[in-house]
């Protein structure tokens, strides 16, 4: 048996992700459409196969030249794109004196090619193909008699003596179809199987209703194709089970940023998935990459973070441990600010501290996807510049620059610098980023960790807006820290706390500039209850921590608005 693979498309569905990778080079839980089948074909017996390239063709080759295979594989180019029909006519002598198989690279299987070429040899059929139910796709009317009569039929009704089907875009050919296809031009294979029973031939129906498979042609069916592809070996790496057909799945709710988040449920065992979307820029760093790679770093570290049971970081998909669904932000409305939820609190605490020194240790600054490290320009642009331009001009619809605040936000960059303690930073510490299960704090959304102070992460934690710790809880559990730092580190106390005055005026900048954007940018309109209590931290702190000479200009703007 000799193949052929139909991988010139432009991927027009796709796009922009296609404007980069082809098509077939989309992954399916780590491996590329068009590798999953190559290796079908080669369990099916195939001798060789040609791949067809035309978009992006370069990247295919260069593919293909990495990968080894059980059988030889060429590639044919169209400078000239040919559509399916063409491009089967262009490698006639590739063929060989057997039925030749034809295959879409744009589908996600598990239908056995063997099965469907056996099918073919029984019978005296110029072409089989293969066909699925799906009811989107419908419209190629089969008989009784198990041969197409059209495959032009879609919407439909199958009518009596026979029913509509979709085709798999895998197919078995004579070499008598050739005589059907002309040369060195675009044409159809429908068409050339038109003209073919037109003139009395005739086409198999090989049904493969049974079988897994997916069309890949746009994002919510890659979306799909990835997931079904994922799952089962998500269960399997994580219960050392098979995934059973009951499994449920069940969206969860979001969080300020774009991803996704569900839960797949199987009677007693469940993961988590989180889905990052599509990452077609192989030159640069994802958000998936980080999630990745920083949550295996954290893991490996002893780090309370759930484990990373299977990715693609190309999808965006990951699956992680289950944590449950208490937060520590519902943990805490729930029960209050008592004896246990400072306990909860001062095991956050501890684990942070732990997390800041063992979690820098083999710390790579590549996985991080926005900066290496927090840095002077990264508290500039994300923290002071987000306050003007999301808090100050966006939500208070106030005239005013950043440059008329510039010698204020140097100054806080500078100090919170120069005062902070460097280790792993998580950089969103906050109360619905602490899950409590079994009793015990565990930490998710890792993946903006970066090198930074430990100050920035204890301030998310303890001026968190979500919740509003008692200002005498919070001074205990900064004290707490101070005490655990100086003990870990030997950073003298004094330096450790000033550090954290400047790290939380740097914090809650952002943390207003965050929930204005999120809010009326993003229309995420629940974050908006939060500005207020976020805005009267920032208020007390900036008479709390500092003397009335220091961040003039900060203070000025604030008094305008109470004016």
């Amino acid at each position: 048996m000799r193949a052929m693979i139909l991988a010139a498309g432009l991927g027009t569905r796709l796009l922009p992700h296609t404007e980069k990778i082809p098509k077939p080079l989309f992954t399916l839980g780590g491996k590329t459409a068009l590798e999953m089948s190559l290796e079908s074909l080669a369990r099916a017996g195939c001798d060789a196969a040609v791949v067809n390239v035309h978009h992006l063709a370069d990247k295919i080759e260069a593919f293909l030249s990495k990968k080894s295979f059980p059988m030889p594989v060429f590639v044919s180019r169209e400078p000239v794109i040919l559509g399916a029909g063409g491009a089967i006519k262009k490698v006639e002598n590739f063929w060989g004196d057997e039925p030749f198989l034809v295959v879409n690279s744009d589908i996600a299987t598990d239908i056995d090619f063997k099965e469907a070429y056996e099918y073919h040899l029984a019978r005296n059929n110029p072409v089989t193909v293969a066909l699925t139910r799906c009811e989107v796709f419908d419209s190629v009317f089969v008989d009784e008699q198990g041969l197409v009569r059209s495959f032009r039929r879609k919407g439909e009704a199958g009518g009596s003596g026979g029913r509509l089907y979709t085709f798999t875009g895998i197919q078995v050919l004579e070499k008598k179809v050739l005589e059907y296809i002309p040369s060195g031009t675009f044409y159809s294979s429908i068409d050339a199987y038109e003209s073919l029973m037109a003139d009395g031939g005739t086409i198999g129906a090989f049904m493969a209703e049974h079988g897994r498979w997916r069309d890949i042609g746009n994002e919510e069916r890659y979306r799909d194709a990835v997931l079904e592809a994922m799952a089962p070996r998500a269960f399997e790496k994580a219960f050392s089970k098979p995934l059973s057909a009951a499994a449920t799945c069940v969206a969860l709710k979001g969080d300020g940023s774009d991803r996704k988040w569900s839960r797949m449920q199987d009677g007693t065992r469940s993961l988590v998935f989180v889905e990052h979307g599509i990452h077609a820029d192989d030159g640069l760093t994802s958000e998936a990459d980080s999630f990745v790679n920083i949550g295996k770093h954290l893991f490996e570290r002893g780090a309370p973070v759930p484990e990373i049971v299977h990715h693609d970081v190309f999808s965006g998909f990951v699956f992680v441990r289950d944590l449950g669904d208490a937060s520590l932000m519902d943990t805490v409305k729930d029960a209050g600010f008592g004896p246990a939820a400072e306990a909860l609190y001062r095991e956050a605490v501890e684990s942070l501290v732990r997390m800041w020194r063992q979690g820098a240790d083999g710390f790579a600054p590549s996985w991080t996807w926005q900066s290496p490290s927090y840095d002077r320009a990264l508290v500039l642009e994300k923290e002071c510049r987000y306050f003007t331009d999301a808090f100050l001009r966006g939500h208070l619809h106030m005239n005013v620059s950043f440059d008329r605040l510039a010698p204020d936000f140097f100054r806080l960059a500078d100090r919170a610098l120069e005062c902070g303690c460097p280790g792993f930073m998580h950089r969103d510490f906050q109360s619905r980023n602490i899950m409590v299960k079994d009793g015990h704090v565990f930490f998710i959304d890792f993946q903006a960790g970066r090198i930074g102070p430990i100050q920035y992460d204890l301030a998310s934690l303890l001026i968190d807006p979500y919740v509003s710790l008692p200002e005498t809880m919070r001074s205990r559990l900064l004290e707490y820290c101070a005490e655990l730092v100086e003990q870990a580190a030997d950073i003298p106390r004094e330096r450790f706390l000033k550090g954290y005055r400047y790290c939380a005026l740097a914090r809650n900048l952002q943390i207003l500039g965050a929930f204005s954007f999120l809010s009326g940018a993003k229309k995420k309109e629940w974050f908006a209850q939060y500005i207020p209590p976020a805005l009267k931290t920032l208020e007390e702190n900036l008479s709390a921590f500092f003397p009335k000479d220091e961040f003039p200009l900060l203070r000025d703007i604030l008094g305008i608005r109470q004016g």
